[in-house]
């Protein structure tokens, strides 16, 4: 009887397999005339694949141009007065020290260096030579550092623990330059993550955040991952963590978002059963997060995380024009969850964004029923 169960178990499987084997050539146009997976996404006004930006989940102007600038001149300083000009309690600036950070930790990886090359990254090197005492320069360093523990140390060895330690100790800098500035702390969090912070370590760092940007999205978002990493299998504290940040959200607040990314965090390896993404617990928190985004300041740069982790439930849960209402927000920028995951992103979204349109124009829909 147990042979028989893994044998309709595998059975199962391959049939979700070639369900979405035969999606994925849907998307790409390998489909005959007049199937829903025929659908084009570029009816839509919908930016072609090899045309997604990969670095930053929604659009930010001034940082793209400061950021070509940087990589093509190899100077620093358009980071350091953008930087400057931002607001330390905001999220924008989070959101910046992380795409410089992990600009100068691509090139690193792209060129490392050798007898008769310079390695990638050196502006960010000159920076901390030149303005040692540049707080921006000094966030930058500190999650470059995180970057590049993550990236090219595997958890738990000693290099790990000898880039995460420097990584500490830059926080620990960056935080001095700026002491009313939020984001060493919240850098600190990945380090707290990285090196398995006690408990009671890491509430204390939590506390300077509150204390100094109590409503803080990214924050937030970075103190989950410590959570699920810290005590695996423990959804509990997870959710926990994210239903009270959502219940103590102010009006506007894109907290109420949270416990979504809780859930994501816990979903199955294999879930076999389509109605998941139906039940109690998903739609509950699909519907704090449409909310929240409903809700929220147009200009708030964490609200493309949202909807980005939106369009992935949305599909999953068959609710295409749902789904579709976000794509014709955030279509263009792809930095987020749960494409970042992938080691080919685009491709990932425009996957989901191709379901989304076959999904939508088979129960009807067209592109001049969608509300633009």
């Amino acid at each position: 009887m147990e042979i028989l169960w893994v044998l309709m178990a595998l059975v199962m499987l391959g049939f979700v397999l070639l369900q979405l084997s035969r999606r994925r050539r849907g998307a790409v146009g390998l489909v005959e005339p007049g199937h829903p997976d025929a659908a084009d996404p570029a009816n839509y006004g919908f930016a072609r694949e090899e045309e997604l930006d990969v670095r930053m989940p929604g659009p930010d102007e001034d940082l793209l141009d400061v950021l070509d600038l940087v990589q093509r001149t190899q100077d620093y300083r358009g980071a350091q007065q953008l930087l400057a000009g931002t607001e330390a309690e905001g999220e924008r600036r989070w959101q910046r020290v992380q795409a410089f950070a992990g600009a100068a930790s691509l090139e690193l990886r792209q060129r490392p260096g050798g007898v008769a090359e310079t390695p990638g990254g050196q502006w960010l090197r000159v920076w901390r030579a030149e303005a040692p005492k540049d707080a921006g320069g000094a966030a930058v360093h500190a999650e470059f550092l995180v970057q590049q523990a993550w990236r090219t140390a595997t958890p738990g060895t000693d290099e790990f623990r000898i880039i995460m330690e420097e990584a500490k100790a830059a926080c620990g800098e960056a935080a001095l330059l700026a002491p009313g500035d939020p984001v060493p702390y919240i850098v600190e969090l990945s380090v707290a993550r990285g090196l398995g912070y006690a408990r009671e370590e890491f509430e204390q760092l939590w506390l300077k955040i509150l204390d100094r940007a109590p409503n803080h999205m990214g924050a937030h978002l970075a103190a989950l991952q410590y959570w699920c990493e810290k005590w695996h299998g423990s959804r509990e504290l997870a959710y926990s963590f994210a239903e009270a940040a959502a219940a103590r959200a102010p009006r506007g607040s894109l907290l109420a978002a949270m416990p979504l990314f809780a859930v994501f965090e816990h979903l199955p390896e294999v879930n076999l059963v389509s109605g998941f993404y139906q039940s109690e617990v998903v739609t509950k928190a699909v519907h704090g997060a449409l909310h929240a985004v409903h809700s929220a300041h147009r200009d708030d740069p964490t609200q493309a995380h949202v909807r980005h982790l939106l369009v992935f439930f949305l599909v999953r849960g068959e609710r295409w024009a749902e789904a579709m209402n976000q794509l014709m927000v955030i279509d263009g920028h792809v930095g987020a969850l749960p494409w970042t995951l992938s080691s080919d992103p685009a491709a990932e979204f425009a996957v989901y964004r191709a379901l989304a349109v076959a999904g939508y124009e088979a129960n009807g829909g067209s592109p001049a029923t969608l509300p633009h």
